[in-house]
């Protein structure tokens, strides 16, 4: 599959930057997008081929006038990756609702806001493909990830709801699930992390599913296959698990936080 005009939300670091730069590399024009325009400036000065446009995510007419722009600039969008996202883990002992309303409105409501402006221009012209990254974490409700896991499985909902509608009109859309990646994301990240990936495996394999446009783009293997089974398990087996295997240990007897008590 050859692309023209690329859009990159979440683009100033992790699997964002490392997509951006390598399609750049190849000719291809791409916009990208975060938060942060130093970060974003910092990307585009070292990459030709790479445009800024800062955009808080959550800001649904700033997501409008973003994409407009971009496709007055370098075309109309014929890829969009929608990667912008946070992880704060968060369990019973810390729960509060803001953490939980942030992780919503950025993970789950920044595609919303940039899917309102792309699905119409796409079914115009009755083409495109649209990549949304959730997580393997999306499957199911995990320990400590109370904010996390809904925002990403409301991301999984959303894909499956639109796919068959979109396919009808000419669009490809994608669910981006990855394990743990060795990004800024999982950096000090107290929680167990099996099967670690290196970014840049990572993203040899959001590559090849992009270019294979299939509706799921898992990786690594090895964590779909054990959380695709874990979701499937009764209610009595699966929390038998989390508390087993993937709940962290409690306080100390001291009355100190262990290093995951999140």
């Amino acid at each position: 599959m050859t692309w023209t005009s690329v859009w990159i939300t979440g683009g100033s670091s992790g699997i964002g930057r490392e997509l951006a730069i390598r399609m750049a590399r190849r000719g291809i024009r791409v916009a990208i997008s975060a938060r942060s325009a130093e970060a974003l400036a910092q990307v585009a000065a070292s990459h030709p081929g790479i445009t800024a446009y800062p955009l808080d995510v959550t800001d649904r007419q700033a997501a409008a006038e973003t994409a407009a722009r971009i496709a007055a600039a370098q075309g109309p969008i014929d890829l969009a990756v929608l990667s912008a996202g946070i992880f704060k883990p968060m369990g019973a002992g810390r729960f509060n609702a803001e953490t939980t309303a942030q992780s919503m409105a950025i993970n789950y409501g920044g595609i919303c806001n940039a899917l309102e402006t792309l699905i119409p221009a796409m079914s115009a012209r009755g083409s495109g493909q649209i990549a949304l990254l959730s997580s393997v974490a999306g499957y199911c409700g995990l320990p400590k990830m109370c904010a996390y896991s809904p925002s990403k499985a409301a991301v999984n909902a959303l894909a499956e709801s639109l796919a068959p509608e979109l396919e009808a009109k000419g669009i490809v859309l994608q669910l981006v699930t990855p394990g743990y990646i060795e990004t800024h994301m999982t950096e000090g990240n107290p929680l167990s992390m099996p099967f670690l990936m290196p970014l840049d495996k990572a993203v040899d394999a959001l590559e090849a599913g992009l270019a294979r446009r299939r509706f799921e783009i898992v990786f690594p293997w090895q964590m779909a296959i054990m959380m695709k089974l874990y979701r499937r398990a009764s209610y009595p087996l699966f929390f038998w698990i989390a508390r087993t295997f993937l709940t962290p240990p409690p306080k100390r007897h001291d009355g100190t936080a262990s290093s995951a008590d999140v």
